[in-house]
């Protein structure tokens, strides 16, 4: 017999709740969403105004104690030799921007919370079919493959900004320039991730990038493969090892997305502290310790949320609504090692800094 532990009787998480509440409701639930990217399109409007009504154009950006202006300074816009802002009005429209798409988005957030229905399926047109039942892994694919065309069409779009539309920020020449001869050889964009710099091991691993062509390579790879990846996805439903690997309700889709968003904040901290290609200190300054603390923290936070919702996930999989120690094993031998690969990770790269 195996022995189980209950999950559901461990205490009271109602006030936890948010959006699980929706978590059945399609159309409410895409309702929600659409009202939380418009809250950050209000963030990053509002903020970068207010950045920008403090902004002295005659002092380093660095300088300055800012955020979001200096991330659209690295990407080449209002920015002229060294560093030194030349112009105020991209940053004024792309705040503004933001603030007119964060009103779009929060009347579309609230339309389908009020007035849309509360599940797609009842809606009409196109709308019908977006409906997902978490136990239908064919249609969890199909709306994975329309994401990832989305994030491919960002990447590409980077990628368009760099090598045809005015260039990025490039701190090894104190300038921003036209990325004409992109890194299109896959040998050495993916010897990064295997830890490969110039045919050399490098703890650094994507972070010990040393040019904007290797940068901008990826960023068109990152592009394709997400593309080509979101066509299969929504063309072709989940092979029978996908079916049986992985756990298919609303904790275990969302657990599987914060292991996600968990990996980038931590690959978000290795750039951050290390890589003065892709955070340039004229923008950023030379310590960005506090900054790469953040994205630490970010990547524990959503590592727990991770290891919770798929232990959620895993107990409302069982009919009996408990999980078994060996779940429990698992979570807590796969949360030990990752803290293992991050103190490594520390280690080795306090050596090489």
């Amino acid at each position: 017999m195996t022995a189980t532990t209950s999950f559901k009787q461990s205490g009271n998480y109602d006030w936890l709740s948010g959006n699980s509440r929706l978590i059945n409701l399609s159309g409410q639930l895409l309702g929600a969403h659409i009202a939380h990217a418009g809250l950050i399109m209000f963030w990053a409007g509002s903020i970068t105004l207010f950045e920008l009504s403090n902004l002295n154009p005659n002092v380093a950006i660095s300088k300055q104690g800012l955020l979001l202006i200096p991330n659209l300074a690295r990407l080449g816009w209002g920015i002229g030799a060294n560093g030194l802002v030349t112009d105020t009005y991209p940053y004024l429209v792309i705040g503004i921007l933001h603030l007119v798409a964060s009103a779009v988005l929060g009347a579309g957030g609230l339309f389908h919370v009020f007035k849309g229905v509360a599940n797609l399926k009842d809606g009409q047109g196109r709308a019908v079919k977006f409906h997902y039942e978490w136990n239908d892994p064919q249609k969890l694919g199909f709306i994975l493959g329309h994401h990832l065309i989305f994030l491919g069409v960002a990447a590409l779009l980077f990628v368009g900004k760099a090598m045809f539309w005015s260039g990025v920020y490039d701190p090894i020449v104190g300038n921003v320039r036209i990325i004409s001869d992109p890194t299109i050889n896959p040998v050495p964009i993916f010897g990064y991730l295997f830890g490969l710099s110039d045919g050399v091991w490098n703890p650094l691993g994507m972070a010990a990038v040393n040019s904007l062509e290797d940068i901008i390579g990826g960023h068109i790879w990152v592009g394709i493969a997400c593309i080509a990846g979101g066509a299969w996805h929504i063309v072709v439903p989940p092979m029978d090892w996908a079916k049986k690997a992985f756990t298919y309700n609303g904790h275990a889709i969302l657990s599987y997305s914060l292991a996600g968003v968990s990996l980038m904040a931590f690959t978000s901290a290795y750039f951050v502290a290390f890589n003065d290609l892709a955070f340039p200190p004229a923008f950023y300054g030379v310590d960005r310790s506090l900054f790469a603390g953040v994205q630490s923290l970010l990547c524990i936070t959503f590592l727990g949320g991770h290891i919770w919702h798929a232990l959620k996930g895993k107990a409302e999989a069982n009919s009996s609504g408990v999980n078994s120690d060996a779940d429990r094993a698992t979570a807590t031998a796969a949360g030990f090692i990752t803290l293992a690969i991050v103190v490594i990770s520390l280690v080795l790269l306090s050596v090489t800094r």
